[in-house]
Protein backbone atom coordinates (compact mmCIF):
# COMPACT_ATOMS: atom_id res chain seq x y z
CA UNK A 1 0.00 0.00 0.00
CA UNK A 2 2.87 2.38 0.82
CA UNK A 3 4.39 1.81 -2.63
CA UNK A 4 1.02 2.52 -4.27
CA UNK A 5 0.66 5.79 -2.36
CA UNK A 6 4.20 6.80 -3.32
CA UNK A 7 3.52 6.05 -6.99
CA UNK A 8 0.28 8.06 -6.88
CA UNK A 9 2.03 11.02 -5.22
CA UNK A 10 4.80 10.87 -7.82
CA UNK A 11 2.26 10.77 -10.64
CA UNK A 12 0.39 13.79 -9.28
CA UNK A 13 3.61 15.80 -9.44
CA UNK A 14 4.41 14.61 -12.97
CA UNK A 15 0.86 15.28 -14.17
CA UNK A 16 0.98 18.82 -12.84
CA UNK A 17 4.28 19.38 -14.62
CA UNK A 18 3.14 17.98 -17.98
CA UNK A 19 -0.43 19.28 -18.08
CA UNK A 20 0.02 22.72 -16.54
CA UNK A 21 1.60 25.99 -17.61
CA UNK A 22 2.42 29.31 -15.96
CA UNK A 23 0.20 32.30 -16.77
CA UNK A 24 0.70 35.96 -15.96
CA UNK A 25 -2.19 38.40 -16.34
CA UNK A 26 -1.13 42.02 -16.85
CA UNK A 27 -3.74 44.72 -16.20
CA UNK A 28 -3.26 48.06 -17.96
CA UNK A 29 -5.20 51.28 -18.45
CA UNK A 30 -6.09 52.81 -21.83
CA UNK A 31 -2.59 54.30 -22.07
CA UNK A 32 -0.89 50.98 -21.44
CA UNK A 33 0.21 51.78 -17.89
CA UNK A 34 0.22 48.85 -15.47
CA UNK A 35 -2.39 48.93 -12.69
CA UNK A 36 -1.42 47.56 -9.25
CA UNK A 37 -4.22 46.41 -6.96
CA UNK A 38 -6.69 45.34 -9.65
CA UNK A 39 -8.88 42.40 -8.63
CA UNK A 40 -8.38 39.37 -10.89
CA UNK A 41 -10.77 36.40 -10.98
CA UNK A 42 -9.89 33.42 -13.18
CA UNK A 43 -12.08 30.44 -14.02
CA UNK A 44 -11.25 27.47 -16.23
CA UNK A 45 -14.20 26.80 -18.53
CA UNK A 46 -12.88 23.75 -20.40
CA UNK A 47 -9.87 21.46 -20.38
CA UNK A 48 -7.58 20.71 -23.30
CA UNK A 49 -7.10 17.04 -22.46
CA UNK A 50 -9.77 14.82 -24.09
CA UNK A 51 -11.14 12.56 -21.36
CA UNK A 52 -14.13 10.59 -22.58
CA UNK A 53 -16.29 7.54 -22.18
CA UNK A 54 -17.95 5.01 -24.45
CA UNK A 55 -21.71 5.08 -24.92
CA UNK A 56 -24.20 2.62 -26.34
CA UNK A 57 -27.76 2.91 -27.60
CA UNK A 58 -29.02 2.84 -24.00
CA UNK A 59 -28.16 6.52 -23.66
CA UNK A 60 -30.81 7.42 -26.25
CA UNK A 61 -33.91 8.86 -24.59
CA UNK A 62 -32.36 8.38 -21.14
CA UNK A 63 -32.19 11.90 -19.74
CA UNK A 64 -30.55 11.02 -16.38
CA UNK A 65 -27.82 9.10 -18.23
CA UNK A 66 -27.31 11.95 -20.71
CA UNK A 67 -27.08 14.56 -17.95
CA UNK A 68 -24.65 12.45 -15.93
CA UNK A 69 -22.47 11.94 -19.02
CA UNK A 70 -22.49 15.53 -20.31
CA UNK A 71 -21.47 16.91 -16.90
CA UNK A 72 -18.20 14.98 -17.08
CA UNK A 73 -17.07 14.11 -20.58
CA UNK A 74 -16.15 15.99 -23.75
CA UNK A 75 -15.34 12.94 -25.88
CA UNK A 76 -17.02 9.65 -26.69
CA UNK A 77 -16.91 6.50 -28.76
CA UNK A 78 -19.75 4.17 -29.70
CA UNK A 79 -19.40 0.78 -28.08
CA UNK A 80 -20.72 -1.41 -30.92
CA UNK A 81 -23.21 0.55 -32.99
CA UNK A 82 -20.74 1.76 -35.66
CA UNK A 83 -19.14 -1.63 -36.26
CA UNK A 84 -19.66 -3.23 -39.65
CA UNK A 85 -21.62 -6.22 -38.37
CA UNK A 86 -24.12 -3.77 -36.85
CA UNK A 87 -24.50 -1.37 -39.78
CA UNK A 88 -24.64 -4.02 -42.54
CA UNK A 89 -25.82 -7.31 -41.01
CA UNK A 90 -26.86 -8.57 -44.46
CA UNK A 91 -25.23 -7.66 -47.78
CA UNK A 92 -26.44 -4.30 -49.03
CA UNK A 93 -28.83 -3.80 -46.10
CA UNK A 94 -27.37 -0.73 -44.41
CA UNK A 95 -28.84 0.52 -41.15
CA UNK A 96 -27.46 3.66 -39.55
CA UNK A 97 -30.52 4.53 -37.49
CA UNK A 98 -28.83 4.11 -34.11
CA UNK A 99 -25.63 5.80 -35.27
CA UNK A 100 -27.64 8.78 -36.55
CA UNK A 101 -29.42 9.12 -33.22
CA UNK A 102 -26.20 8.80 -31.25
CA UNK A 103 -24.53 11.39 -33.47
CA UNK A 104 -27.33 13.80 -32.56
CA UNK A 105 -26.36 13.33 -28.91
CA UNK A 106 -22.72 14.00 -29.87
CA UNK A 107 -23.58 17.18 -31.75
CA UNK A 108 -25.99 18.48 -29.12
CA UNK A 109 -23.35 18.18 -26.41
CA UNK A 110 -20.45 19.36 -28.60
CA UNK A 111 -18.50 16.16 -28.04
CA UNK A 112 -15.67 14.81 -30.12
CA UNK A 113 -16.19 11.22 -31.25
CA UNK A 114 -13.77 8.44 -32.21
CA UNK A 115 -14.72 6.17 -35.09
CA UNK A 116 -14.60 2.62 -33.74
CA UNK A 117 -14.12 0.75 -35.92
CA UNK A 118 -13.93 0.56 -39.70
CA UNK A 119 -12.80 -3.09 -39.80
CA UNK A 120 -12.10 -5.73 -37.16
CA UNK A 121 -9.62 -8.49 -37.90
CA UNK A 122 -11.19 -10.90 -35.39
CA UNK A 123 -13.14 -13.58 -37.33
CA UNK A 124 -15.63 -13.89 -34.44
CA UNK A 125 -17.03 -10.49 -35.44
CA UNK A 126 -17.10 -11.06 -39.19
CA UNK A 127 -20.54 -11.42 -40.76
CA UNK A 128 -21.28 -14.89 -42.11
CA UNK A 129 -21.90 -13.56 -45.59
CA UNK A 130 -18.33 -12.22 -45.80
CA UNK A 131 -16.58 -15.43 -44.86
CA UNK A 132 -17.01 -17.35 -48.11
CA UNK A 133 -16.40 -14.46 -50.49
CA UNK A 134 -13.64 -14.57 -53.06
CA UNK A 135 -10.89 -11.97 -52.70
CA UNK A 136 -12.37 -9.66 -55.39
CA UNK A 137 -15.82 -9.92 -53.80
CA UNK A 138 -14.43 -9.12 -50.34
CA UNK A 139 -12.50 -6.13 -51.67
CA UNK A 140 -15.67 -4.79 -53.25
CA UNK A 141 -17.63 -5.29 -50.01
CA UNK A 142 -14.92 -3.46 -48.05
CA UNK A 143 -14.90 -0.60 -50.54
CA UNK A 144 -18.66 -0.36 -50.14
CA UNK A 145 -18.31 -0.34 -46.34
CA UNK A 146 -15.83 2.54 -46.42
CA UNK A 147 -17.84 4.63 -48.87
CA UNK A 148 -21.13 3.94 -47.10
CA UNK A 149 -20.07 4.98 -43.62
CA UNK A 150 -17.85 7.89 -44.59
CA UNK A 151 -20.33 9.37 -47.05
CA UNK A 152 -22.68 9.75 -44.07
CA UNK A 153 -20.18 10.84 -41.43
CA UNK A 154 -17.24 12.46 -43.23
CA UNK A 155 -15.44 14.88 -40.88
CA UNK A 156 -17.67 13.78 -37.96
CA UNK A 157 -15.25 11.32 -36.36
CA UNK A 158 -11.88 12.71 -35.32
CA UNK A 159 -10.25 9.25 -35.40
CA UNK A 160 -10.77 5.95 -37.17
CA UNK A 161 -9.59 2.63 -35.75
CA UNK A 162 -8.93 1.28 -39.22
CA UNK A 163 -8.28 -2.43 -38.62
CA UNK A 164 -8.95 -3.31 -35.02
CA UNK A 165 -6.67 -5.79 -33.20
CA UNK A 166 -4.56 -6.69 -36.22
CA UNK A 167 -1.73 -8.08 -34.08
CA UNK A 168 -3.96 -10.76 -32.57
CA UNK A 169 -6.02 -11.64 -35.64
CA UNK A 170 -5.63 -11.75 -39.42
CA UNK A 171 -8.96 -12.42 -41.14
CA UNK A 172 -8.39 -9.84 -43.86
CA UNK A 173 -4.72 -10.67 -44.39
CA UNK A 174 -5.63 -14.33 -44.67
CA UNK A 175 -8.18 -13.53 -47.37
CA UNK A 176 -6.43 -10.70 -49.23
CA UNK A 177 -2.73 -11.06 -48.50
CA UNK A 178 -0.21 -9.12 -46.39
CA UNK A 179 -1.13 -5.70 -47.83
CA UNK A 180 -4.76 -5.83 -46.70
CA UNK A 181 -4.30 -3.31 -43.89
CA UNK A 182 -2.19 -1.04 -46.10
CA UNK A 183 -5.05 -0.86 -48.57
CA UNK A 184 -7.55 -0.14 -45.79
CA UNK A 185 -5.55 2.83 -44.52
CA UNK A 186 -5.11 4.26 -48.01
CA UNK A 187 -8.80 3.98 -48.87
CA UNK A 188 -10.04 5.38 -45.55
CA UNK A 189 -7.62 8.31 -45.78
CA UNK A 190 -8.75 9.03 -49.35
CA UNK A 191 -12.40 9.17 -48.27
CA UNK A 192 -11.94 10.96 -44.92
CA UNK A 193 -8.65 12.89 -45.13
CA UNK A 194 -9.20 15.00 -42.00
CA UNK A 195 -9.60 12.01 -39.68
CA UNK A 196 -6.57 10.72 -37.79
CA UNK A 197 -6.07 7.03 -38.58
CA UNK A 198 -5.23 4.82 -35.61
CA UNK A 199 -3.91 1.40 -34.88
CA UNK A 200 -5.77 -0.11 -31.91
CA UNK A 201 -4.69 -3.14 -29.91
CA UNK A 202 -5.07 -4.86 -26.53
CA UNK A 203 -2.52 -6.37 -24.14
CA UNK A 204 0.20 -3.92 -25.11
CA UNK A 205 0.16 -2.00 -21.81
CA UNK A 206 -2.01 -4.37 -19.80
CA UNK A 207 0.36 -7.34 -19.54
CA UNK A 208 3.01 -9.29 -21.41
CA UNK A 209 1.52 -10.85 -24.54
CA UNK A 210 3.82 -12.26 -27.21
CA UNK A 211 1.27 -11.46 -29.92
CA UNK A 212 1.04 -7.80 -28.94
CA UNK A 213 4.37 -6.84 -27.43
CA UNK A 214 5.41 -3.23 -27.74
CA UNK A 215 8.16 -4.28 -30.15
CA UNK A 216 5.65 -6.03 -32.41
CA UNK A 217 3.42 -2.99 -32.31
CA UNK A 218 6.27 -0.71 -33.35
CA UNK A 219 7.28 -3.18 -36.06
CA UNK A 220 3.73 -3.17 -37.47
CA UNK A 221 3.65 0.63 -37.45
CA UNK A 222 6.96 0.81 -39.33
CA UNK A 223 5.76 -1.79 -41.82
CA UNK A 224 2.71 0.33 -42.62
CA UNK A 225 4.75 3.53 -42.75
CA UNK A 226 7.23 1.95 -45.15
CA UNK A 227 4.27 0.87 -47.26
CA UNK A 228 3.38 4.50 -47.80
CA UNK A 229 0.47 5.03 -45.40
CA UNK A 230 0.13 7.62 -42.66
CA UNK A 231 -0.65 6.10 -39.29
CA UNK A 232 -1.61 9.10 -37.19
CA UNK A 233 -2.00 7.59 -33.73
CA UNK A 234 -1.42 4.63 -31.44
CA UNK A 235 -4.43 3.16 -29.66
CA UNK A 236 -3.98 1.13 -26.48
CA UNK A 237 -7.22 -0.54 -25.44
CA UNK A 238 -6.22 -0.84 -21.77
CA UNK A 239 -8.52 -3.64 -20.58
CA UNK A 240 -6.77 -4.30 -17.28
CA UNK A 241 -6.79 -6.88 -14.55
CA UNK A 242 -4.24 -5.72 -11.94
CA UNK A 243 -2.25 -2.87 -13.47
CA UNK A 244 1.53 -2.81 -13.37
CA UNK A 245 2.41 0.92 -13.46
CA UNK A 246 6.18 0.49 -14.07
CA UNK A 247 5.46 -1.86 -17.00
CA UNK A 248 2.82 0.51 -18.32
CA UNK A 249 5.23 3.44 -18.10
CA UNK A 250 8.00 1.54 -19.87
CA UNK A 251 5.66 0.64 -22.74
CA UNK A 252 4.46 4.23 -23.05
CA UNK A 253 8.04 5.48 -23.04
CA UNK A 254 8.97 3.11 -25.85
CA UNK A 255 5.91 3.97 -27.95
CA UNK A 256 6.63 7.66 -27.38
CA UNK A 257 9.77 7.29 -29.52
CA UNK A 258 7.45 7.08 -32.55
CA UNK A 259 6.48 10.73 -31.93
CA UNK A 260 2.79 9.92 -32.42
CA UNK A 261 -0.20 10.75 -30.21
CA UNK A 262 -1.06 7.86 -27.91
CA UNK A 263 -4.60 7.28 -26.68
CA UNK A 264 -5.84 4.88 -24.04
CA UNK A 265 -8.94 3.93 -26.00
CA UNK A 266 -10.99 1.43 -23.95
CA UNK A 267 -9.98 1.71 -20.31
CA UNK A 268 -11.63 -0.62 -17.81
CA UNK A 269 -10.80 -3.04 -14.98
CA UNK A 270 -11.92 -6.65 -14.86
CA UNK A 271 -15.19 -7.32 -13.07
CA UNK A 272 -13.55 -10.18 -11.18
CA UNK A 273 -12.57 -7.60 -8.57
CA UNK A 274 -14.71 -5.97 -5.90
CA UNK A 275 -15.82 -2.39 -6.50
CA UNK A 276 -13.26 -0.86 -4.13
CA UNK A 277 -10.46 -2.81 -5.81
CA UNK A 278 -11.69 -1.79 -9.24
CA UNK A 279 -11.65 1.83 -8.13
CA UNK A 280 -8.12 1.58 -6.76
CA UNK A 281 -6.81 -0.04 -9.95
CA UNK A 282 -8.68 2.41 -12.16
CA UNK A 283 -7.10 5.33 -10.35
CA UNK A 284 -3.62 3.89 -10.89
CA UNK A 285 -4.27 3.44 -14.62
CA UNK A 286 -5.73 6.91 -15.12
CA UNK A 287 -2.96 8.64 -13.20
CA UNK A 288 -0.29 6.76 -15.11
CA UNK A 289 -1.86 7.65 -18.43
CA UNK A 290 -2.53 11.28 -17.61
CA UNK A 291 0.98 11.83 -16.29
CA UNK A 292 2.67 10.64 -19.50
CA UNK A 293 3.36 13.51 -21.93
CA UNK A 294 2.74 11.37 -25.04
CA UNK A 295 -0.74 10.30 -23.96
CA UNK A 296 -3.07 12.69 -25.76
CA UNK A 297 -6.43 11.29 -24.66
CA UNK A 298 -8.17 8.72 -22.47
CA UNK A 299 -11.45 6.93 -23.19
CA UNK A 300 -13.24 4.81 -20.59
CA UNK A 301 -14.96 1.61 -21.75
CA UNK A 302 -17.72 1.88 -19.15
CA UNK A 303 -20.90 2.28 -21.15
CA UNK A 304 -23.95 1.28 -19.09
CA UNK A 305 -26.39 -1.10 -20.75
CA UNK A 306 -29.56 -2.75 -19.48
CA UNK A 307 -27.61 -5.68 -18.09
CA UNK A 308 -24.82 -3.60 -16.58
CA UNK A 309 -21.43 -2.90 -18.16
CA UNK A 310 -18.82 -4.84 -20.10
CA UNK A 311 -16.37 -4.97 -17.16
CA UNK A 312 -16.48 -1.72 -15.20
CA UNK A 313 -19.47 0.44 -14.28
CA UNK A 314 -19.10 3.98 -12.99
CA UNK A 315 -22.66 4.24 -11.66
CA UNK A 316 -25.54 2.09 -10.51
CA UNK A 317 -28.74 1.78 -12.58
CA UNK A 318 -29.99 5.09 -11.11
CA UNK A 319 -26.80 6.90 -12.16
CA UNK A 320 -25.50 7.31 -8.66
CA UNK A 321 -21.73 7.02 -8.56
CA UNK A 322 -20.02 3.79 -7.61
CA UNK A 323 -16.49 3.98 -6.15
CA UNK A 324 -15.12 3.90 -9.70
CA UNK A 325 -17.28 6.89 -10.60
CA UNK A 326 -16.02 8.72 -7.54
CA UNK A 327 -12.46 8.19 -8.78
CA UNK A 328 -13.36 9.71 -12.14
CA UNK A 329 -15.04 12.70 -10.51
CA UNK A 330 -12.14 13.26 -8.12
CA UNK A 331 -9.64 13.37 -10.95
CA UNK A 332 -11.63 14.91 -13.77
CA UNK A 333 -13.73 17.47 -11.91
CA UNK A 334 -11.35 18.36 -9.10
CA UNK A 335 -7.67 17.47 -9.40
CA UNK A 336 -7.27 17.89 -13.16
CA UNK A 337 -8.99 21.26 -13.42
CA UNK A 338 -7.68 24.60 -12.25
CA UNK A 339 -9.52 25.80 -9.18
CA UNK A 340 -10.98 29.31 -9.34
CA UNK A 341 -8.28 31.89 -8.78
CA UNK A 342 -8.83 35.18 -6.95
CA UNK A 343 -6.20 37.79 -6.26
CA UNK A 344 -4.87 41.26 -6.92
CA UNK A 345 -2.22 42.51 -9.27
CA UNK A 346 1.14 43.20 -7.66
CA UNK A 347 3.14 46.43 -7.73
CA UNK A 348 3.91 45.77 -11.39
CA UNK A 349 0.26 45.30 -12.32
CA UNK A 350 0.61 41.54 -12.74
CA UNK A 351 -1.06 38.44 -11.31
CA UNK A 352 0.53 35.02 -11.85
CA UNK A 353 -0.55 31.41 -11.35
CA UNK A 354 -0.18 27.94 -12.86
CA UNK A 355 -3.12 26.29 -14.55
CA UNK A 356 -4.12 23.20 -16.46
CA UNK A 357 -4.22 23.55 -20.23
CA UNK A 358 -7.55 24.62 -21.65
CA UNK A 359 -9.91 27.59 -22.02
CA UNK A 360 -10.22 30.32 -19.40
CA UNK A 361 -12.32 33.32 -18.48
CA UNK A 362 -10.60 36.16 -16.65
CA UNK A 363 -12.57 38.96 -15.00
CA UNK A 364 -10.79 42.13 -13.89
CA UNK A 365 -12.25 44.76 -11.54
CA UNK A 366 -10.63 48.17 -11.05
CA UNK A 367 -12.19 51.43 -9.85
CA UNK A 368 -15.69 49.98 -10.24
CA UNK A 369 -15.00 48.96 -13.84
CA UNK A 370 -15.32 45.31 -14.89
CA UNK A 371 -13.75 43.72 -17.97
CA UNK A 372 -14.12 40.08 -19.01
CA UNK A 373 -11.67 38.36 -21.32
CA UNK A 374 -11.03 34.83 -22.59
CA UNK A 375 -7.82 33.04 -23.42
CA UNK A 376 -6.58 29.61 -24.43
CA UNK A 377 -3.73 27.91 -22.63
CA UNK A 378 -1.88 25.41 -24.81
CA UNK A 379 1.34 23.49 -24.38
CA UNK A 380 4.56 25.44 -24.02
CA UNK A 381 7.47 25.86 -21.67
CA UNK A 382 7.31 29.64 -21.50
CA UNK A 383 4.94 31.63 -19.32
CA UNK A 384 1.74 32.63 -21.11
CA UNK A 385 1.23 36.41 -20.88
CA UNK A 386 -2.27 37.89 -21.04
CA UNK A 387 -2.87 41.64 -21.13
CA UNK A 388 -6.26 43.01 -20.07
CA UNK A 389 -7.04 46.67 -20.67
CA UNK A 390 -9.55 48.30 -18.34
Amino acid sequence: MQNILFAITENIAVAFQERKRAITVHVVDENGFRLPGAAVNVKQISTEFPFGCAVSKTILGNLPYQEWFAKRFKATVFENELKWYKTEPQPGQFNYTLVDQMMEFVRKNKLIARGHNMFWDDPVYIQDWLENMTAPQLKQAMKSRIKSVISKYRNEFVHWDVNNELLHFNFYEGKLGPNATLDMFKKVHREDPLATLFLNEYNVVERCDSKASVDRYIEKYKELKNGGVTVGGIGLESHFAIPNPPFMRAVLDKLATLKLPIWLTEVDVSKMYELEEQAMYLEQILREGFSHPSVNGIMLWTSRSVGGCYQTCLTDEKFQNLPTGDVVDKLLLKEWQTKKKHGKTDEFGSYSFRGFLGEYNVSVVYNHKVVNSYFSLGRGVETKHITVQI
